[in-house]
């Protein structure tokens, strides 16, 4: 019996570009996955009309200020409710989500981060690899906890770091990585292959102890 499609939700913060390689993935078959959503914390960001130009609701929830955190999240989960999505996935969020938010969709929310987590957590990840000389970068799916860029790992992008590159260079490099890797998780997930169970991911019937490597170090593009 084949599976009913994933039903996704994606929050953004800016271009979105990993929401729309994730919704071509879709378009085109090769994701038994359906975005309801996109939802995103500031106005008028590109993402919004990239993603109404692929046929996906899009709205703005503005951010406030984490003292408005609470308002912000109830009007998410307003949103959410709309769709009743199976998955949350964050691409380019760039706001913190509450404990409590987050436990109350365990298990459902996966997010991207460039860097070999856990490894430069935070921002201008790519900078801090090039000044601490690292030989390789990429990036990770991890499903969301707590703690910032601290959830269960699940697939990482391994890329070289060339003696050429730039802040920019590198960027570019691990976003394209992101474009493969991100879409390959949720498909897992579409597929019953990525579960959750007892608080961790199980990936093919066995707990997913260390995270799946995939080495894009032939790619010379």
């Amino acid at each position: 019996m084949s599976r009913a499609p994933l039903k996704i939700a994606v929050l953004i913060s800016g271009h979105g570009s990993n929401m729309a390689a994730i919704a071509r993935e879709c378009r085109e078959g090769r994701l038994n996955a359906r975005i309801g959503i996109v939802l995103s914390d500031r106005p008028g960001v590109a993402g919004l009309d990239t993603a109404r130009a692929m046929g996906i609701e899009a709205r703005a929830i503005p951010w406030q200020g984490a003292a408005q955190r609470g308002v912000f999240e109830r009007s998410l989960e307003a949103a959410l409710a709309e769709v009743k999505p199976d998955l949350i996935v964050l691409a380019g969020f760039m706001r913190i989500l509450s404990p409590q938010f987050v436990a109350s969709h365990a298990g459902r929310i996966l997010n991207i981060h460039p860097s070999l987590l856990p490894k430069y957590t935070g921002l201008h990840t790519h900078r801090r690899a090039l000044e601490a000389g690292e030989r390789e970068h990429g990036a990770s799916v991890h499903f969301v906890t707590a703690e910032l860029d601290g959830g269960p790992l699940v697939l990482q992008s391994r890329v070289p770091v060339r003696s050429e590159d730039t802040e920019q260079s590198l960027s570019a490099r691990v976003q394209k990585t992101e474009h493969i890797i991100y879409p390959r998780v949720i498909g897992w997930l579409a597929e019953g292959r990525l579960t959750w169970r007892q608080d961790r991911p199980w990936l093919d019937g066995h707990p997913l102890l260390d995270p799946v490597v995939e080495d894009f170090s032939a790619d010379r593009n």
